[in-house]
């Protein structure tokens, strides 16, 4: 059917869509293109979402982190260059678990001394390489996939810190949902992370969006500015910025 391959023809191009975008597109009702969507998916050529429609998986599976750290590293690398323009001397802030603040904690080169509380073990291990830099590791169970601290012992620890802000990465972003991650309990920590800084800046390639893990983290209201590669589409930037986010794109 023509508006079959219509769809997939849009899809291609912007990796997600929403319903309302392609009753105006091919002007039909949208009970026609949850019908053709329905039946695109039946065939496997693509996957259902809430109010729309994407070429991949949005429900994310858990990965270990040295298979994590071969996908989109260019990208990852130019996020995490971008964000360590917004560290000073003197600052105190968190870096939370993933590949791409791992890439940011190779790609900070402040001069004199910070204060830096993270619960990623190689995050800690790249920030150790500078001696001016005052690392605390958070405590608890260690996951094996991330490399990273979980449970109630980060947590207190977490009682008695405020930041002045939070790099934080995720596994998927939704507008309407927010951001999630493969494991409810480093979700947990997340928001209590959150809770701690003054500001939260989401570090994530452009394949996270549209996407959803197993733990939501947050809202998108608790975020105050978010950082990504070139390969989010216009549509979404634009869902971003209408919601008061500042969006860096590199």
């Amino acid at each position: 059917m023509k508006r079959h391959q219509e769809i997939l023809k849009i899809l291609q191009k912007d990796k997600y869509v929403e319903v309302s975008d392609l009753c105006e597109k091919l002007d039909v009702s949208a009970v026609t293109i949850r019908k053709d969507l329905k039946l695109l998916e039946d065939k496997g050529l693509l996957f259902r979402t809430h109010g729309g429609a994407s070429l991949e998986n949005p429900y994310m599976k858990d990965r270990p982190v040295n298979e994590k750290e071969k996908i989109s590293i260019d990208e990852k690398n130019h996020i995490a260059i971008a964000a360590a323009k917004l560290i000073s001397e003197n600052d105190s802030f968190m870096i939370a678990s993933g590949t791409t603040v791992q890439a940011l904690a190779r790609a900070i080169n402040v001069p004199g001394k910070l204060n830096i509380i993270t619960s990623s073990l190689n995050v800690a291990v790249e920030l150790l390489k500078n001696k001016d830099y005052e690392v605390i590791q958070l405590g608890g169970n260690v996951r094996h996939s991330s490399s990273s601290v979980i449970g109630h012992y980060a947590n207190y620890i977490l009682d008695d810190i405020s930041c002045n802000q939070l790099f934080i990465g995720v596994d998927g972003i939704d507008l309407d949902y927010g951001c999630t991650t493969t494991s409810l309990e480093e979700a947990n920590l997340n928001q209590k992370m959150i809770q701690s800084a003054q500001k939260t800046i989401v570090l994530a390639d452009s394949s996270k969006f549209g996407k959803k893990s197993f733990g939501k983290i947050c809202g998108l209201d608790c975020v105050h500015h978010i950082i990504t590669d070139s390969g989010i589409s216009s549509k979404v930037a634009d869902g971003i910025k209408a919601m008061g986010i500042k969006l860096t794109v590199v």
